[in-house]
């Protein structure tokens, strides 16, 4: 079944788009900021060449969700996956996955989220102080492959500076949709040159409320959006979706000496996460990490040179797949290291910049539970090494920067590993294609270039090229089993070759004034573009006749994304009335022919806030296209949504304490969601949660 498309969507969208390009070159203010440095830490600032997004303060609180995804969705060219409550990245520009790299205080998280939608994010956004999008020569500092951008999450677990006092921060919440509870505490404080901060959070939900039913939407007949197609035995549920719970929990310290020329702090955290996977066959999750940082900073350490920066970090990481009956099914564990240093100097001829060097080291062993055969990808090694290096020039009017990274990506397999073949399914008879597991290695080079013209005090036109290098991930080389949440037999390609994206980006900004703006528009062309390609065949999973699970195969084409975003604010963040609207729209197709699968539909939006004598009122609104260019293979199409959400808080100071009282509004038309970014097996089935609404306090000291 199809719908009504709409022929005037794109001309609105762009209209707006345009208007926001418009008003944003209106007026002359103050000169804008030059930085462009790393992040990471409490000093971090916002690249002024490459739209950087920093969620904080009551920004962040005010869009927090349970997990990383949730918290972005909404943000100018970012999406979310959705695998129910427990699970969801970030998807930038139409990309996702191991394009889309997550850290936490600039060190990778540590985790599997990257091999599979329904593998949660390693980190508690309870805790999280700021979130950092980072794109261009920025993200080069971090690591190579994340064509789509990288999402630093900082939590300030090691302090860098010595509190006069004791400080801290309690927050307390219930949503009613899925009788949600959350609380979270922080406490920073001193003895003497040492510096102290404890945290930790509990989040428990149980199964979320839908619309309607969880397969009917929009006129879609019963069971039309079930997946498998049959329908799910007549399991069309409605009221509280199945296995869309979560339970969170999690305990951080950090313990830091600062002394007259810098800092050295460590830190531990042990986060424990059980959540359900909302697919027909049902199951759950049951995820924990410890984790140990390191981190160090010397300023001036010597002649010519600003500072010093070394972090370190240990990921201990493991999760256990169940049934729907409870039974264990699968663990998998990583043990991820990573160590790197930062060296930035002073300026020299008009240029600043940092140069650095990185290694990381990952045992991935994923096995079956009972009889210790692997699980989907044999056990793997990867070692990465690499050197970096950025720099920032200003020349009156004209600003640039320039960045290069060399990788060194290594993928070794067990060799001794045996992969076996399934028989698919009639009509096509035989058996799944075999492959042959050998070790891998990759040179890879990245760079960015970027410049700004700032043609009128607080007005800039940029341009940005980037090209980024990735090494194929262990799944995508040697994947060979069944994957219950994602309904597919994946088969990796051990033959494939690096992935390289050209990303070519124009943007125009005004960044003073009461009213501000910027747009971007972009193409990023790809050579070896890694997809899973659905081939048409299935293998038995033991369900019902025709439930099957589709076979699909790692291969590689030519692919192009472009895209437009743009956005206007008026006084936003400040007090009295603000307001923003934006768009955003992004379309990959093969070069050969063809959508990409999972891509964002285009999007429309509005918030508006007042705030005045300790009142916050605010309002959004998102209207998301219907998008009908899917991949040959999926189903379809995605419905459009319109998304509303309100809030309200009072705050005011007792005793030296600011207490905030809060109501949020979401999903206040209660309408059917589903992301076209979600893989099928979900998005076809589990829709995001109905209405709801949240209460809560928090306080400050």
């Amino acid at each position: 079944m199809s719908y009504p498309r709409d022929p005037l969507g794109k001309q609105r969208l762009i209209c707006v788009l345009i208007a926001s390009l418009c008003s944003a070159t209106a007026l002359a203010q103050a000169q804008p900021s030059l930085e462009i440095t790393a992040t990471g830490s409490q000093e971090a600032t916002q690249s002024i060449l490459i739209p950087t997004k920093i969620l904080q303060g009551d920004e962040l609180l005010n869009k927090l969700g349970s997990t990383l995804g949730a918290t972005l969705a909404n943000e100018l060219g970012v999406s979310a996956t959705g695998y129910g409550a427990g699970s969801s990245r970030p998807v930038i520009r139409g990309l996702e996955g191991s394009r889309v790299q997550i850290l936490q205080n600039g060190l990778s998280v540590g985790d599997v989220s990257n091999i599979s939608q329904d593998h949660a994010v390693g980190n508690n956004m309870q805790n999280a102080h700021q979130v950092e999008i980072l794109r261009g020569a920025a993200a080069l500092l971090y690591g190579s492959g994340s064509s789509g951008g990288l999402v630093n999450v900082v939590n300030d677990r090691i302090l860098t500076n010595l509190p006069d006092r004791p400080t801290g921060a309690l927050n307390t919440s219930y949503e009613t949709v899925n009788n949600g509870r959350a609380g979270a505490l922080e406490v920073d404080g001193a003895f003497g040159s040492v510096a102290v901060h404890v945290d930790t959070a509990i989040n428990n939900a149980n199964n979320y409320t839908i619309p309607g039913s969880s397969t009917q939407s929009q006129g879609e007949p019963v069971g039309g959006w079930t997946v498998p197609p049959g329908g799910n035995e007549g399991n069309n549920y409605t009221g509280k979706l199945p296995n869309t719970f979560s339970n969170q929990n999690n305990l951080g310290v950090g313990v830091s000496y600062i002394g007259q020329s810098g800092y050295t702090g460590v830190s531990v955290e042990r986060l424990n996460n059980n959540y359900g996977i909302p697919t027909p066959e049902g199951g759950s999750i049951n995820q924990s990490q410890n984790r140990y940082d390191l981190q160090h900073q010397t300023r001036d350490p010597f002649a010519g040179f600003s500072s010093f920066k070394f972090s370190a970090a240990n990921s201990n990481y493991n999760h256990t797949e169940f049934t729907n009956t409870g039974e264990a099914a699968s663990l998998w564990k990583n043990i991820a290291n990573e160590a790197r240093f930062e060296l930035a100097h002073n300026p020299l001829a008009g240029w600043k910049g940092t140069i650095g060097a990185q290694v990381t080291a990952a045992s991935l062993n994923a096995t079956e539970v009972g009889s210790g055969s692997y699980a989907i990808v044999p056990s793997t090694k990867t070692n990465s090494n690499a050197l970096f290096w950025i720099e920032e020039g200003q020349w009156n009017s004209l600003q640039g920067n320039l960045g290069l990274r060399y990788n060194n990506v290594a993928q070794k397999p067990n060799l001794d590993t045996e992969l076996e073949a399934q028989p698919t399914t009639p009509p096509t008879g035989g058996t799944t294609p075999a492959i042959t597991l050998q070790n891998r290695n990759f040179n890879l080079m990245s760079y960015s270039a970027g410049g700004l013209w700032n043609f009128l005090p607080g007005h800039g036109a940029g341009v940005a090229y980037t090209v980024s290098q990735r090494a194929p991930s262990a799944q995508e080389l040697y994947s060979y089993g069944a994957h219950e949440s994602t309904a597919t037999f994946d088969i990796g390609n051990p033959n494939l070759n690096k992935e390289t994206s050209h990303n070519l980006e124009f943007n125009i900004q005004k960044t003073s004034g009461l009213m501000r703006g910027k747009a971007s528009i972009y193409a990023n062309r790809f050579s070896n573009y890694i997809y899973g390609y659905y081939t048409g065949t299935s293998i038995d999973n033991g369900g019902a006749e025709g439930d099957g699970f589709s076979v699909v195969v790692a291969q590689q084409a030519s692919a192009t994304i472009k895209g437009i975003e743009g956005e206007l604010t008026y006084n936003w963040k400040q007090k009295g009335i603000g307001a923003r609207v934006f768009g955003d729209a992004s379309q990959g197709s093969f070069d050969a022919g063809g959508n990409l699968p999972l891509q964002p539909a285009p999007r429309l939006g509005a918030e508006l806030a007042h705030e005045k004598n300790g009142w916050l009122t605010n309002a959004s609104y998102i209207y998301s296209y219907q998008q009908n260019r899917l991949a040959s293979w999926e189903q379809g199409p995605a419905p459009s949504y319109n998304l509303l959400n309100a809030g309200i808080a009072y705050t005011e100071k007792i005793a030296n304490v600011n207490w905030t009282v809060y109501m949020n509004l979401k999903n206040l038309l209660n309408e059917q969601i589903r992301y076209a970014t979600t893989p099928m097996a979900v998005r076809l089935y589990a829709p995001q949660p109905g209405r709801s609404l949240m209460v809560g306090l928090r306080g400050t000291f």
